[in-house]
């Protein structure tokens, strides 16, 4: 009922785990899709080890979570030995190897790496808003998004896709970038550009002071980016921002997104979110008599 298709790859159902979300470990990568996750997206991955941020990098506020983790994480090498547990213990499982770098030279070396590793596909993260250096500030450009894009599509056989900063003045030019560099697919979007005060101390919250919002506040801007790329680019998009139930789902699909990545969904609802929004969506389509292809893209034609 749910089943859906993302660039030759098939999953039973479009709720795919969201980048930096209990997927460092191949333990916790088990348990996201043991809860019902079709896919499970890992955390962004180098070249080498590094810390990140120091403390506090996280901050709840209103609708949402600001974070400044400022990509920690293993390294590559490293990183083998999470995958192959994976890929042992859940011999069919879909991974979608996500690595960041600063050079299109190194995203190409990572994402063949991630390709020997097993990865169903690779995702490309230009969007980061609080790694100096990466991120954002990589993909801010239209023609390093094609650089990049360009050379890692040389290197590998593998699905390429490709996530999108909304801080930018147009999304839609970052995602033309990327079709002409034959990336197979987009993700939309990263988390927006925020900064929490601390009103008794009066200094920024989060160690780097900026950092990025994601949850429900920023699920309008995630609806719009999908809704105005896929006007624009005959690629198909994860739509991923403040998705928590399953008519957000819909709401993303009714834009034209093929699948989304689940989040800071997770804080609110828990690992069951899975089932939980699968079961809401499985209802919703009984309820109104249609299927999952009958809403897709549904509000372009309204």
């Amino acid at each position: 009922m749910l089943g859906v298709e993302l660039c030759g790859i098939k999953l039973d159902s479009p709720l795919i785990s969201a980048s930096g979300i209990l997927d460092e470990h191949a333990e916790s990568m088990i348990r996201l899709l043991d809860a019902g996750a079709s896919a499970v997206t890992t955390k962004s991955i180098g070249n080498l080890e590094r810390k990140g941020n120091e403390n506090p990098v996280i901050a709840e506020v209103a609708c949402g979570l600001l974070n400044g983790m400022g990509l920690p994480n293993p390294g590559i090498e490293r990183f083998a030995g999470e995958m192959e547990i994976v890929k042992r213990k859940r011999a069919n499982s879909v991974i979608i190897g996500s690595v960041f770098a600063s050079s299109a030279e190194d995203f190409a070396i990572l994402a063949k790496r991630m390709e020997s590793y097993g990865a169903s596909a690779v995702e490309l993260n230009l969007s980061c808003p609080h790694a100096k250096g990466f991120g954002a500030e990589v993909g801010s450009d239209p023609q390093a998004v094609f650089d990049i894009t360009k050379e890692v599509k040389k290197k590998v056989n593998i699905p390429v896709f490709v996530k999108l900063t909304p801080n930018v003045r147009s999304i839609v030019d970052l995602a033309k970038a990327c079709e002409e560099a034959n990336a197979d697919g987009i993700t939309a979007i990263n988390t927006v550009r925020g900064m929490k005060i601390d009103v008794e101390s009066f200094h920024p919250v989060l160690s780097c002071r900026i950092g990025g919002l994601s949850g429900p506040a920023i699920k309008p801007i995630g609806i719009r980016c999908v809704y105005e790329i896929v006007e624009e680019v005959d690629l198909p998009v994860i739509g991923v921002g403040g998705i928590v139930d399953g008519k957000d789902v819909i709401e993303y699909m009714a834009a034209g997104a093929s699948a989304v990545g689940i989040g800071s969904g997770v804080y609110y609802r828990g690992l069951e979110i899975f089932g939980l929004v699968r079961r809401e969506m499985e209802e919703f389509f009984r309820e109104k008599k249609i299927g999952i292809e009958d809403i897709k893209g549904i509000a372009h034609r309204r």
